[in-house]
């Protein structure tokens, strides 16, 4: 706990009731709270949301951390620079649709665009403007891809 508290730099509110807490500190209590588990799998949904700059990189190189340590994580951002920064695989989505997934070497090399910002907004577009059924794009091309309805 003592070291989650200083990785995260919550010793200032260690005190605070969770009533009196901002959203950024709530956040970082989520997070503490998931990771004093030591979980195998952690999922973590635009989780730098409402930190300030320098808890969200610490929380970012805590991540890091785990990936190195080899657990298995989901990260999902808006952030682009936090995906490229951490993430060994990448998975770009839209209204349901997975428009590209790889490595980003991979990715930046299928679609010619090294900017992943750049490549979602891309990505994007085209889905869009073709207004057409959802796909996935593979090293081949585009391909129909068909969701399960219940």
């Amino acid at each position: 706990m003592e070291t989650l508290f200083d990785r995260l730099k919550m010793n200032d509110t260690r005190d605070v009731l969770g009533a009196k807490m901002s959203t950024g500190m709530k956040q970082k209590v989520s997070v503490a709270r998931t990771l004093v588990h030591d979980p195998r799998v952690l999922v973590f949904d635009e989780a730098t949301a409402g930190l300030d700059v320098l808890v969200a990189r610490a929380l970012l190189n805590t991540v890091a951390e785990l990936r190195d340590r080899g657990k298995c994580i989901v990260f999902s951002t808006h952030i682009m620079r936090e995906a490229e920064k951490l993430c060994d695989r990448v998975a770009i989505l839209h209204r349901g649709s997975i428009l590209a997934e790889g490595t980003l070497e991979e990715i930046r090399h299928r679609h010619g665009q090294d900017d992943l910002e750049e490549l979602f907004f891309q990505l994007i577009s085209q889905h869009d403007e073709g207004d057409r059924d959802d796909f996935r794009i593979t090293e081949n091309g585009a391909v129909p891809l068909t969701l399960p309805t219940t």
